[in-house]
């Protein structure tokens, strides 16, 4: 998609009403249901955290920014995300946490995304977070510098192939709620993006669609 054909867009976005659950049940497996079943978020204190589903133009073609993070003991180790992070004492707000988080991970400074959305939060039982996503948009070209100590490198994900059905695929894996479990994902070339990523993913592709058809 050009991004000037998306920019039109962009108000019936902001409008479009949010799926929540109905869009992140989709890339959930049952066992991460019966999971969270056994959490009380309220009585266990969630720590809040942020992330930025930012799209901008490359070669004027819509794409959707995603980091590796880097290997390390803890349970995102390895895995596919969008930039962002925990809340720090000095983030004034979670949109606020979003974007300095991917200032400091992929050297994208606030002033160049516009924040135009917040979507459905989504709760991470291994980690015991609660993590608000925000959609934004920077107008032009981005040159990225990733943060060595926790980004092992960025994926630049065509919107077009983002919105593809095919994209998303079933794989056999391993996860903190169970092994050898079948597990809805977003493949991205040699790259699965799945657990509260890609339900994230699957709400704003729901977003997109809507808006893109209206």
């Amino acid at each position: 998609m050009d991004f000037s054909d998306f920019l039109k867009y962009v108000p019936k976005i902001k409008q479009e009403k949010l799926l929540g659950d109905q869009a992140h049940i989709k890339m959930v497996p049952v066992e991460r249901i019966l999971e969270v079943e056994k959490f009380n978020t309220s009585s266990n204190n969630p720590r809040k955290a942020a992330v930025m589903m930012l799209i901008y133009p490359k070669n004027n073609r819509c794409h959707l920014a995603l980091i590796v993070r880097n290997t390390y003991p803890g349970v995102h180790s390895a895995q596919i995300g969008f930039p962002g992070g925990k809340v720090e004492l000095e983030d004034v707000s979670l949109t606020h946490t979003a974007l300095r988080e991917t200032h400091e991970e992929i050297g994208i400074h606030p002033e160049k995304i516009e924040v135009i959305k917040t979507f459905t939060e989504v709760f991470i039982p291994p980690s015991n977070f609660i993590v608000a996503p925000f959609l934004g948009i920077s107008y032009s070209e981005l040159e990225f510098i990733e943060q060595e100590e926790e980004v092992a490198g960025i994926i630049e994900f065509p919107l077009l192939d983002f919105l593809n059905e095919k994209t998303i695929v079933k794989k056999i894996m391993d996860t903190s709620y169970g092994n050898n479990i079948e597990v809805p994902t977003f493949k991205i070339n040699e790259h699965y993006v799945w657990g509260a990523t890609a339900m994230m993913m699957s709400e704003l592709k729901e977003v997109l669609k809507s808006s893109f058809k209206n």
